[in-house]
């Protein structure tokens, strides 16, 4: 399989079933912002060398697979059929990480800045580009892909200051001034 087709040259795109769109469609905003999340959260993988990250590094890879799952449900125009569809489960079991990860930090009193170690900074970028796609895909019906990624910016938060606390590096609070 080629990587270039050229049929996108002119501005426009497949969604799954083959309807074309332009690129500046909002699905494709919604899973091209999930795609960059993604990317994200495998550029944070690659700061997190030490054997105490491995439990939020498996954690982070069940996401980017879940991720892939939520850019086919953007993909996929209404009434047609979803190859990799999103479950529920998918979206329990990111409060399950979350509830996990949560008992093993300090609890938060205020706000705090994104920041750390370079492994949660990146992942606090990560939490914000998902939110981003989340308020792309608000304007597309599907609940399940709207409920993922709301959990899944929590989860980011979470994963971002557990391995901050992992790597003792302290959290900065945010001061008004």
């Amino acid at each position: 399989m080629k990587i270039y087709t050229k049929t996108g040259d002119k501005g426009f795109t497949s969604l799954t079933g083959g309807k074309r769109v332009k690129k500046n469609d909002l699905l494709v905003e919604a899973y091209g912002t999930t795609d960059e999340a993604n990317s994200m959260i495998g550029l944070a993988l690659t700061d997190m060398k030490e054997p105490k990250l491995e439990k939020v590094k498996n954690m982070l890879i069940e996401v980017q697979h879940d991720l892939f799952h939520v850019g086919a449900e953007l993909s996929t125009p209404e009434g047609e059929q979803v190859y990799w569809p999103l479950s529920n489960q998918q979206v329990s079991r990111l409060e399950e990480f979350i509830d996990e990860l949560d008992r093993e930090i300090p609890k938060l009193n205020q706000f705090i800045l994104p920041g750390g170690s370079k492994p949660g900074a990146t992942l606090h970028v990560a939490r914000s580009v998902i939110r981003r796609a989340e308020r792309l895909a608000i304007n597309i019906n599907n609940e399940i892909v709207l409920s993922y990624l709301n959990r899944c910016s929590d989860f980011l938060f979470v994963a971002a200051r557990w391995v901050n606390f992992s790597l003792q590096e302290v959290e900065t609070p945010f001061t008004p001034i």
